[in-house]
């Protein structure tokens, strides 16, 4: 039997204190311990300078052999709405704050009309994009959690008056394996692994949320350095350049602000605290990266943490937009004006070290828009949120631009994943013979430069009960909690308005045995779900649930 230790008791001792004090106390005294305990256990450095190494020779990137292996930059947003971008003719704030920057990679180079993440939440679907393969083939079924979080969301989520509750089990066992160590197996072979041995200099800056202990870690999974995000603010809460909008409808957003610091980590550093608001922090190592590398092929892993909560705008860019009259928008639309700068700012520097002919960008958002942020636009014309496997979760933005190779302004209609990453980036080296285990990707570079011009596959999602299968067009959904089956024809209803299963039986039949195969396929859990959310198909979390309103449960 294994011992139980401070991460569980710690916990646990404080949920049997605030069992003592009423409903009204409960939440706050939580979140303030919570805060304290984090803040006790941290200790976070002061900022230190950052030095990418340097490419040997002297040789200038405009000259170098033709032929040479392209750079790849991948750009990875996070939690972006489908309706953030004004390149699909929306925007966000009403298109008032455009995203020139991230549009000019579809209109200089192709958009991947019909591109869905791997997972509708984030750590999947960065466990696909580094590996090519469906999470749950190596049991990355469930986003990790800290020991302790099943007893933190019981008390947080207690008292509360909504139609659909969250769901803690008691009776899951705490996970057999270490937080630290819920991650991606070493024994998966990654993108960064197979560029790294085919001569690429592999940089990751960002995100990376696959595993925060020695063997987990980006340099233990093939990246030659890494600028890793360890904390979660943007700026100190108290910052006088930063504007915060709290959201008081979501326990969880109350938590991540006492739990987040401001922190990276480089090379496996202690952390230390970023030099400025968090985006442009990443942007500006972003820069130097690639200039230390402009004589050498580079793989460039930009995992921003944008647009994700906690809501939290630089001020010049709060105060650029003044016509936007509710604060939570207009802190969120600035957000996503950082995020499009971020993209110019590489662009230009791409362009500025002779190295844009020689480089595929490809940009894409982990997952759609989250339901938590209170904001009812953002995914739109799809229905859906993150944490469902509705369009407006899956279906994100999908852009690829490589001058010279990708005509200007085409689009690719085929169904496209987050899977696709790493065998289009492997073939774009130049490399072949190079996977070690079965990949569920596509290599998209003959369709990419036209060689090819449409191709069909089935796309798999799975997060416990909740499953999802796209083929031909048709898009099932099959849940247990509540105990349905949706059926639609995207083809002929692209926003999933009209359920067709029980006008269907013989296609929700078909998909459901495919489901069943690909089932028969994966892992079981590597860890377990520990809670269950409700979310509402049609509204934010802002709003309040109504007999009728379609919603799911999202087991994690």
């Amino acid at each position: 039997m294994r011992l139980l230790n401070w991460k569980i008791l710690v916990p646990a001792a404080l949920v049997a204190v605030l069992a003592a004090v009423g409903y009204a106390e409960r939440k706050t005294v939580l979140v303030n311990a919570i805060g304290f305990y984090m803040q006790w256990k941290r200790d976070v450095e002061p900022n230190r300078t950052v030095t990418w190494a340097q490419a040997e020779g002297e040789t200038a990137a405009s000259s170098r052999p033709a032929g040479e292996q392209p750079n790849i930059v991948l750009i990875v947003a996070d939690d972006l709405g489908f309706n953030d971008l004004s390149f699909f003719g929306g925007g966000v704030a009403g298109g008032s704050v455009p995203t020139p920057h991230i549009d000019s990679i579809a209109r200089e180079g192709m958009k991947l009309s019909n591109g869905y993440a791997g997972n509708a939440v984030c750590a999947p679907s960065r466990a696909m994009i580094m590996t090519g393969r469906y999470s749950t083939r190596f049991g990355f079924e469930f986003t990790p959690v800290p020991d302790g979080m099943q007893q933190v969301i019981r008390v947080l989520s207690s008292g509360d008056d909504r139609l659909h509750p969250v769901i803690v089990d008691a009776d899951v066992p705490e996970a057999d394996i270490p937080f630290e160590q819920r991650g991606m197996p070493a024994s998966e072979t990654t993108i960064a692994e197979v560029l790294h041995e085919a001569g690429y200099q592999t940089l990751h800056i960002g995100k990376w949320h696959l595993g925060r202990t020695e063997g987990f870690r980006p340099r233990d999974q093939g990246f030659d350095e890494s600028l890793m995000m360890e904390g979660g603010l943007y700026l100190p809460e108290g910052s006088p350049d930063v504007v915060n909008s709290k959201q008081p409808f979501d326990f969880i957003d109350q938590a991540l602000w006492q739990v987040l610091n401001y922190s990276v980590s480089f090379n496996d550093s202690a952390p230390f605290e970023p030099d400025g608001y968090l985006t442009d922090y990443f942007t500006e190592e972003a820069v130097s990266a690639i200039k230390a590398n402009r004589d050498r092929p580079f793989f460039l892993y930009l995992a921003h943490w944008g647009v994700h909560t906690p809501l939290q705008a630089a001020k010049a860019d709060y105060d650029a937009l003044s016509h936007i009259e509710d604060h939570r928008l207009r802190v969120y639309a600035a957000m996503v004006r950082a995020l499009d700068r971020s993209v110019g700012q590489v662009l230009q520097t791409l362009k500025e070290e002779g190295l844009e002919e020689n480089t595929l960008v490809i940009f894409t958002s982990d997952n759609g828009g989250a339901d938590y942020v209170g904001l009812p636009d953002i995914n739109q014309p799809y229905r859906g949120w993150k944490l469902t496997m509705f369009e407006g979760g899956t279906h994100v933005p999908f852009f690829a631009k490589w001058p010279g190779r990708i005509e200007p302004g085409s689009t690719l209609e085929s169904p496209v994943s987050h899977l696709d990453i790493l065998p289009t980036s492997a073939s774009v080296a130049g490399l072949s013979g190079w996977e070690v285990k079965p990949i569920d990707g596509v290599d998209l570079l003959p369709y990419l430069t036209g060689e090819k011009e449409a191709f069909e596959r089935p796309i798999f999602w799975r997060e416990g009960y909740y499953q999802a299968v796209l083929h031909q067009g048709w898009k099932m959904h099959v849940s247990d909690n509540p105990d349905k089956v949706w059926l639609f024809n995207l083809r002929e209803d692209p926003t999933e308005q009209n359920n067709l299963a029980e006008a269907e039986p013989e296609k929700v039949a078909e998909l459901k045995e495919m489901l069943a195969a690909f089932n028969a396929e994966q892992a079981d859990p590597s860890w377990p779900s520990v809670s269950e959310l409700p979310v509402l198909i049609d509204k934010t979390g802002a709003e309040k649930a109504e007999p009728g309103d379609e919603y799911i449960y999202w087991p994690n």
